[in-house]
């Protein structure tokens, strides 16, 4: 038989409780991508790699804080451990992917197509592969059609997000580029569990192998949520993202020097033009010479 699914248990406490957390994962990483672009002396792979993780963390987060609110009413629901933490990784590893390939390679239109289909990606796998480690009494369906709209939900958010950690260089903006990758990956994640239908076996039959939600996401979502604040905690206190958004780097202090010190260009000299000469006349001919 059909069983009856609600993913709002808990009514709006679990989705409002993801979309938080997908938002500071998002304004975590975009901030730390913007800090390499603030100053390019500085230790960009450490940088890029704690916004990977803090996006690919926020993601995760958000999704099995709204799974909590997720029940069928005919059965259980219990979680494989190793699938659970198998879509962490993936989730932090793809992201990372997309954002090295734009933190490294610029933000030209073809390095964010592939950078944020390899994102999207990861988020559609990520959350896929949450929803196989769920066993219940039953079999899980899915309407294919709703499932390949959420996976470019979750290319496009990508994709947007990333653009964003290029481009916007304000904290307001950043803030409001955040709420808007919030917004994104919970519709990519409500649009998946739109597709989703259970079929529940009659007597009992179906596997029961993997911990109760609560008892297994409960703790699990204590360490990316620890990592997230602890991000939070570097992020607010580097004097270069407090005291201001600053600009590229535009060269070295020493050239910084020299330009300044060189005084203002003489006017008609284009600037980087060589001094010219003084110019003498030529001797003309001497007298009784024709």
């Amino acid at each position: 038989m059909e069983g009856t699914v609600d993913g709002f248990r808990y009514g709006a406490v679990t989705p409002v409780a993801a979309y938080l957390m997908a938002c500071l994962g998002g304004a975590l990483g975009l901030r730390c991508i913007v800090r390499t672009l603030l100053d390019t002396q500085t230790w960009k792979t450490g940088w890029l790699a704690l916004g990977a993780t803090s996006i690919g963390s926020g993601i995760w987060t958000m999704h099995f804080i709204a799974m909590i609110g997720f029940r069928v009413e005919e059965t259980r629901i219990r979680y494989d451990v190793g699938l659970t933490v198998l879509s962490l990784a993936v989730a932090i590893v793809m992201v990372g992917v997309g954002v090295f390939i734009v933190g490294r390679r610029g933000a030209s239109r073809a390095t964010l197509g592939v950078a944020g289909t390899v994102t999207g990606l990861g988020i559609a796998a990520m959350h896929y592969l949450g929803m196989a480690a769920m066993h219940l009494n039953g079999e899980v369906r899915y309407a294919w059609a709703v499932v390949a709209l959420s996976v470019v939900i979750a290319i496009v958010a990508a994709t947007a997000s990333l653009w964003a950690a290029v481009s916007v260089r304000g904290f307001l903006t950043s803030l409001g580029a955040s709420l808007v990758m919030g917004v994104a990956v919970s519709g990519m994640h409500y649009t998946g569990m739109a597709a989703v239908s259970v079929h529940v076996h009659d007597g009992g039959r179906g596997t029961w192998a993997g911990d109760a939600p609560n008892s297994l996401l409960l703790p699990m979502l204590a360490g990316p949520v620890l990592f997230l604040v602890l991000a939070g905690v570097v992020v607010m206190f580097d004097p270069l993202l407090v005291l201001g958004n600053g600009e590229r780097s535009r060269g070295t202090p020493a050239t910084t020097a020299a330009e300044a010190s060189a005084g203002p260009l003489p006017a008609g000299r284009p600037e980087g033009h060589p001094q010219s000469p003084p110019l003498h006349s030529a001797p003309g001919p001497r007298r009784g010479q024709r």
